[in-house]
């Protein structure tokens, strides 16, 4: 495929753009960036305005953009779960962030895990919290790469040197000027992709001859296809679509990225006014959806299924536009994670460096320290996927999900209640986090198990079961060892 001259030139000026402004951030909201709380949470002083933005460039990825059409134009309806998943979990933000966000602020809590171990003492227990979260985040952040992957090779550039180069650029930008980057190009990729979805789901349509004949195209085409597709739900996907919905929500939240970005909010207010005008990016979600079925009535085929957006717009748009879109979505893929290198990088210097290795570590090694690690965390994802097939981020992931799952009744049930002792929440950790991964396994590293009771079949996430067994294993046991007696323990 021939370089797109046109879209590569609009394209680059859109990245040069954003690595201006991942540079000056370093001098807005101006802060002492030798310490953490500055550094990686950009002071806890963003408003409505900036978090709404942060949030939503940190949840809305680039390989949302990619992933989502790419799953409604393989097997239809199915796909559209992530749209109730987004719409469960800003009600379950607006219930329990702000009340997380406020112990945060007054103990100076930086990440989860900082909370857990407030809470709790100890440090083996947080430095499990801290450890799921760092490998449930890392090959989200490889995913973030197969979404700029995408789009750049849809410009006619092959081999893996722009992505390199993309990547060291985010490095050194986010070393420099901690969480205040993404949050500043969160503005322009935010505005950007409300841009490139508003044109899309007004001109494709209308080229395609309206969205009668677009959702006519697809129903022909899965009814021709087979299987468990189709614009409808089957009834046998009802209980998967339904509890994948539930438990991907719930996780959300415990994602060291996302809770970063809570984190980093100015006040509780603002946490709860976020979470009433942030399904505004629901819409937008299900725009983006719609993309799959515009592919199948526009004829788009494809060799693999994450290619279908970029060839879907090279097919309908003009270079410019072509070259608008995919930088984009590029820079769709640097807010991310960027923010998720942070987190990861704060979990490691908060929750296991100064614990286990440096309890005697000061503040401004600390910022330095979470610094360097947050470009080994970078780095190691991109080595993951130069070095690595694509399926294995993509299955991590799905397990990442299992994972992050699990540390749920540490965070959010521990602000409702005081009888959960430090045991019951580590033995159901652990529980939870076998039976995850030991099910998914069993499926071949698919996200649904079918559950039999007696003549009928439930097929559930297996996070939400692995997340029902961690449950009833944590009260069990904190039944047997209560709180007090656990803390004299440790």
């Amino acid at each position: 495929m021939p370089i797109n001259s046109v879209a590569m030139t609009v394209f680059i000026a859109f990245f040069v753009l954003v690595t201006v402004i991942g540079f000056f951030a370093a001098r807005w909201k101006a802060g002492d960036l030798t310490q953490l709380n500055e550094w990686g949470l950009g002071g806890r002083q963003f408003g409505v305005l900036i978090s709404w933005f942060l949030v939503g460039g940190d949840f809305y990825t680039a390989y949302t953009v990619i992933a989502v059409p790419a799953l409604v134009y393989s097997v239809g309806a199915y796909g559209f779960f992530a749209l109730p998943y987004t719409i469960i979990v800003y009600p379950f933000v607006f219930a329990v962030m702000p009340k997380l966000w406020k112990i945060a602020h007054a103990k100076n809590h930086i990440t989860g895990a900082d909370y857990v171990q407030g809470e709790y003492g100890g440090k083996w227990f947080p430095a499990a919290v801290a450890i799921t979260g760092i490998v449930a985040t890392m090959p989200y952040i490889a995913l973030q790469l197969v979404g700029m992957q995408v789009v750049i090779k849809s410009l006619g550039v092959s081999g893996e040197l722009p992505l390199i180069v993309a990547f060291v650029i985010l490095a050194l930008y986010t070393y420099a000027s901690g969480l205040r980057a993404p949050a500043m190009i969160a503005f322009v990729k935010d505005i950007m992709i409300y841009i490139v979805v508003i044109a899309a789901i007004v001109i494709i349509p209308e080229k395609l001859g309206g969205y009668a004949h677009v959702f006519d195209s697809a129903d022909k085409f899965f009814a021709a296809k087979g299987g468990a597709t189709g614009i409808i739900l089957k009834p046998q996907q009802f209980t998967a679509y339904a509890s994948l919905a539930l438990g991907s929500a719930l996780a959300a939240f415990m994602y060291p990225h996302t809770m970063t970005a809570i984190l980093a909010s100015g006040s509780a207010t603002t946490v709860r006014k976020n979470a009433i005008f942030l399904p505004a990016y629901t819409v937008l979600l299900g725009l983006i959806a719609l993309l799959g079925y515009m592919a199948i009535a526009a004829g788009v085929q494809v060799h693999a299924a994450s290619d279908v957006v970029p060839a879907l717009f090279n097919k309908i748009f003009p270079s410019w536009f072509v070259g608008f879109a995919a930088a984009a979505i590029a820079i769709s893929a640097l807010v991310p994670a960027a923010i998720m290198s942070i987190g990861a990088a704060n979990l490691f210097t908060r929750n296991l460096w100064r614990p286990l290795v440096n309890p005697n570590i000061t503040p401004t090694q600390e910022a330095s320290n979470a610094k360097l690690v947050s470009l080994v965390v970078k780095f190691g994802a991109l080595l993951f996927i130069i070095f690595l097939p694509t399926q294995y981020a993509i299955d991590l992931q799905l397990l990442g999900g299992v994972w992050i799952l699990q540390i749920l009744p540490a965070i959010v049930f521990t602000l409702y209640t005081r009888r959960l002792s430090m045991p019951g929440l580590f033995l159901g950790w652990l529980v939870g986090i076998v039976i995850g991964t030991s099910l998914a396994i069993i499926q071949g590293l698919k996200p649904v198990y079918a559950l039999h009771f007696g003549a009928s079949t439930f097929p559930l996430y297996i996070g939400l079961i692995a997340l029902a067994a961690n449950i009833v294993v944590t009260f069990v046991v904190s039944a047997f060892v209560p709180r007090r007696v656990a803390v004299l323990a440790v």
